[in-house]
C-alpha cells in the first residue's frame, strides 16, 4: 500500500508519475465488474491518494536446514508470503483491530493478496485503520496495484470479523472478495489482467508509504489472522517466508508469531511506529 503523505489538515496528493503508472495499468484492466451483496451506507470520507505497496525488502536470511523456515525483513510489510510457484488463491480472516491514536496521523492496513513479494503489482483486498486528530477510522477496500485503491462505502468497526479472499485463473481473471460478517455486508470484484505474474500469495499487516518513504504506523496492538489458506492448502503447507517489519536501523516495528499447529493462523504485533 502506498499513501501520498497527509499534513495534519491537508489532503494527500499523487505525483504525475504515479498518475501515469495508474493510468497505464487501468487501461489494462478489462472485463471489470463489482457485485454488492449489501447496500452501501454513508461512512467517513476515505483517504485520497493511497496505495497498498509491494514488499520492500531491507534484508533477508534463512534459518538452519532443520526447520526450513524462511525469514525476511521489510520496511512496510509484516506477515507471511509464499513465493515459490504460481498462485491461484489466498484467503484469511481476522477480527478488525482498533488503534491507539496520538495527535499525529498514522495508518495500518491488513489484507490478503497475490503478487507483490517479488513483483511490481499486487492484487489485494482488506481494511485500513487511519489515526487522525486522535481518532481512529476504519475503511474497507480493494486494489489492483499500481491502479488506485477503491473504497467500499460500508461501515467497518473495531471487533468486526473480516473475510478476505483473492483468486485467479491461468487466463488472468481475478476475483477479489471481502466481507464483514459482523455487519453483514460483502463485495465481490472481478478484474482481468493476463499480464500479472501471480508469483506470490501473502497475508499482511502493512505500513503505508508515500513517495518520501514509509509513513507512521498506527498502534494497532495485535491482530490475529485465522483460516489462512494458499492454493487450497494451509498457509504452513505453502512453505512461506515470515516477514518482520523493521525501521531503517533494524528495530522491530511489527513482529509475527510462528504459524499455529493447524497451519492456518498467526499473529502480528505492533512495537512502534
Amino acid at each position: 500500500m502506498r499513501l501520498s503523505r497527509h499534513t495534519h489538515t491537508g489532503q494527500p496528493s499523487v505525483s504525475p508519475a504515479r498518475r501515469s503508472a495508474k493510468a497505464t495499468l487501468s487501461a489494462m484492466l478489462i472485463g471489470s465488474s463489482v457485485l454488492f451483496a449489501a447496500a452501501p451506507v454513508a461512512v467517513a470520507a476515505a483517504p485520497v491518494g493511497l496505495d497498498f505497496n509491494p514488499h520492500t525488502a531491507t534484508a533477508q536470511l534463512h534459518s538452519g536446514a532443520a526447520s526450513h523456515v524462511k525469514f525476511a525483513t521489510s520496511s512496510n510489510w509484516a506477515g507471511y508470503a509464499a513465493h515459490s510457484t504460481k498462485y491461484t488463491s489466498v484467503t484469511s480472516t481476522w477480527v478488525e483491530p482498533g488503534a491507539t491514536c496520538g495527535s499525529g496521523t498514522s495508518y495500518a492496513a491488513f489484507w490478503t493478496g497475490l503478487d507483490g513479494y517479488a513483483s511490481n503489482s499486487v492484487e489485494q483486498d482488506g481494511t485500513l485503520v487511519q489515526c487522525s486528530g486522535g481518532v481512529a477510522q476504519q475503511f474497507a477496500w480493494y486494489e489492483m496495484y499500481p491502479a488506485a485503491p477503491v473504497y467500499f462505502n460500508n461501515t467497518l468497526s473495531k471487533g468486526d470479523t473480516i473475510v478476505s479472499r483473492v483468486t485467479s485463473t491461468s487466463t488472468g481473471a481475478f476475483t477479489l472478495y471481502l466481507a464483514d460478517t459482523t455487519k453483514g455486508w460483502s463485495h465481490t470484484v472481478n478484474q482481468t489482467n493476463s499480464l500479472l505474474a501471480r508469483s506470490s500469495a501473502e497475508v499482511i499487516a502493512e505500513a503505508p508509504s508515500s513517495s518520501t518513504g514509509v509513513l507512521p504506523l498506527a498502534n494497532f496492538g495485535t491482530v490475529t489472522f485465522n483460516s489462512c489458506d494458499v492454493n487450497g492448502g494451509t498457509l504452513a503447507a505453502s512453505g512461506p517466508t515470515a516477514i518482520t517489519m523493521v525501521t531503517s536501523t533494524g528495530a522491530t516495528k511489527v513482529s509475527v508469531s510462528a504459524i499455529s499447529s493447524s497451519g492456518t493462523s498467526f499473529s502480528a504485533t505492533w512495537h512502534h511506529s
